[in-house]
């Protein structure tokens, strides 16, 4: 075993579907802009943009509405929409989401968030998150409006880790969605994939069902056995 095997140089989060259950917001605001539109919304389209860029959701909404819809136009009141449920609501954490971060606090890891969500998002999500973390969650914050490329593009992930001083290969990133997970490989993370209602395969990353009582060490550890990376 290297020292590497003990603990990871930095921990990587995803922030949508990983650590809160945003999905309910954004379900709603979906709804809420397409019927302004005279449009419908339903599961199979929110679980086709599930852990995309905003462009691409804006996209395909903007598709589904009409020809002469405009994606920045449909965009900006998506996140109009998504922004005021965020700032009206308590974070939904996920399961053993919040001990998750206190225990990299504890363990002085280097911690950043790396989100597909747009900067306005994410400071009011980090406004309430830091009351229920009763410190700042992340030292490196990586939004989808401050990368050339999103995910699934390894770009996000490689900005985190040169922002924190640690290579990719040095990090584990935990992520929920097929998307989210090609971005951390493509960049040379090692990957933890807790799925919420998607599959994703398991050859390249180890899988939870939660991080419930999961400390950052030993999913490091565990992930790098799964993957043999200390055979």
């Amino acid at each position: 075993m290297t020292a590497r095997s003990h603990t990871p140089a930095g921990v990587l989060v995803d922030l949508d579907g990983t650590l809160v259950d945003s999905e309910p917001v954004w379900w709603e605001a979906q709804i809420e802009v397409m019927t302004s539109w005279g449009s419908s919304w339903d599961t199979p389209d929110h679980t086709h943009c599930l852990g995309g860029p905003l462009e691409r959701v804006s996209g395909y909404m903007a598709e589904r509405i009409s020809p002469q819809a405009r994606p920045e136009e449909i965009g900006q009141q998506l996140l109009v929409a998504v922004e005021a449920r965020i700032r009206s609501q308590r974070p939904r954490w996920q399961p053993g989401a919040v001990d998750f971060l206190r225990a990299c606090r504890r363990a002085a890891i280097p911690t950043g968030l790396v989100t597909a969500a747009w900067r306005s998002l994410v400071d009011a999500s980090l406004e309430r998150m830091r009351v229920d973390i009763g410190a700042e969650p992340f030292d490196v914050v990586v939004t989808g409006d401050s990368v050339t490329a999103g995910k699934p593009h390894a770009e996000p992930y490689e900005t985190a880790a040169r922002a924190i001083g640690v290579a990719t290969r040095d990090c584990l990133a935990v992520e929920d969605s097929p998307t989210g997970v090609q971005s951390a490989l493509a960049a040379g993370c090692v990957v933890v994939a807790v799925p919420q209602g998607v599959r994703i395969d398991g050859s390249s990353v180890l899988i939870v069902d939660s991080l419930e009582n999961r400390q950052p060490r030993d999913l490091w550890r565990d992930a790098r056995r799964h993957l043999r990376l200390d055979a």
